[in-house]
């Protein structure tokens, strides 16, 4: 896939979950944080689930690998973090905080995972994304201060940072999977996590609101958690973590225009400020390019591919015809120079 096609998929996952923002703020009027985390991974899960449903019965190919019994411990982990932890603590900030400011914060998610796959997952970073990533960071500080007295953060803020944290585990986890099945990773994310916050909401005292308003938030849950999810997890493929995730970063501006529209939230210095870093340390991360002679080592996997200059492999009369196809194939070394990101095929070490 074409680097400007990966940064599409990154960039529309990031226009749909900046728009569920504000309307889960919407939302909150009339349903506890706790429940309405729920009912937003359990309309993804319920709405990906019939689709896969419809693709099973019209038998149609997706061409893309089956869950395998290796992934299921990265998947559990994504489950907790990103489908539990990361949206309670989400809603319960959001609660307190105005939409557009926690629109903004949620930037934070980006830097997280940027973070966790260079020091965790010994991803390459280089000077250019450390410096957005700054820029990011200084913004993020400025808003959650937002001109309070020295040392007196909010807790909207910090809950909020604590959400982009969880989900910037989540999506270290994915990226491990990234090779399966997006809408199957998307669908077992929403039906387990979204069917264990509702139970907990219900038992900490929640009440499930009307069907229209349980209908809306299944709605905004579908695009903002569901298809958001599978257009991210094709962006980890070809992108890697730490991009995908910078990519990822405009969402809290599409989250912050609507709600300032929606809620009537004021422009402040602060805001315009923060707005301005996180503006400038996307740029950056936007513009940079990396090329260098590098190796490939002998690898083994099954995903989507097509013939290209990576995957020169032979068939057996099993494997599907066309392309792309999905079968398990070895790569044999290879060493070459050419624009690259840590995607599925370049996650070397750097000197």
């Amino acid at each position: 896939m074409r680097k400007s096609a990966a940064i599409g998929w990154a960039l529309l996952a990031a226009a749909l979950f900046g728009a569920s923002t504000p309307a889960a703020k919407w939302l909150l009027e009339g349903v506890s944080p706790w429940l309405l985390a729920g009912l937003l991974y359990l309309g993804s899960g319920l709405g990906l689930g019939a689709v896969l449903l419809a693709r099973r019965v019209l038998r149609i190919s997706a061409e893309e690998a089956p869950i395998r019994a290796g992934d299921l411990p990265w998947l559990a982990g994504a489950v907790v973090f990103g489908g539990g932890v990361g949206p309670v603590v989400l809603m319960l900030g959001l609660a307190q905080t105005p939409a557009s400011t926690v629109a903004l914060l949620l930037n934070l998610e980006g830097l997280a995972t940027m973070a966790i796959a260079w020091v965790v997952f010994r991803e390459n970073v280089d000077r250019r994304l450390l410096l957005g990533a700054f820029a990011i960071l200084i913004g993020a500080m400025l808003l959650a201060w937002n001109g309070a007295a020295v040392g007196a953060l909010p807790l909207g803020s910090v809950l909020v940072a604590g959400a982009c944290v969880a989900w910037g585990i989540d999506n270290n986890l994915t990226r491990r999977i990234s090779g399966a099945d997006p809408m199957q990773i998307a669908a077992i994310k929403g039906l387990v996590a979204g069917a264990a916050n509702v139970a907990i909401g219900l038992a900490l005292g929640g009440h499930l609101p009307a069907w229209s308003a349980a209908a809306e938030a299944g709605v905004v849950g579908l695009f903002g958690y569901g298809v958001s999810l599978i257009c991210f997890i094709v962006a980890l493929r070809h992108l890697g973590t730490a991009r995908t995730g910078a990519y990822f970063s405009t969402a809290p501006f599409v989250g912050a225009v609507i709600g300032l529209a929606l809620f009537g939230d004021h422009i402040t210095l602060w805001l315009g400020l923060a707005a301005g870093l996180m503006a400038l340390g996307l740029w950056l991360h936007l513009t940079e390019v990396h090329s260098h002679d590098h190796v490939h080592k002998p690898l083994e996997h099954e995903h989507a591919h097509t013939h290209d200059a990576h995957h020169q492999h032979v068939h057996t009369p099993s494997d599907p015809k066309g392309e792309p196809h999905t079968h398990w194939h070895r790569h044999r070394p290879l060493v070459h120079a050419h624009p690259h990101y840590p995607d599925l095929h370049h996650r070397h070490g750097h000197g």
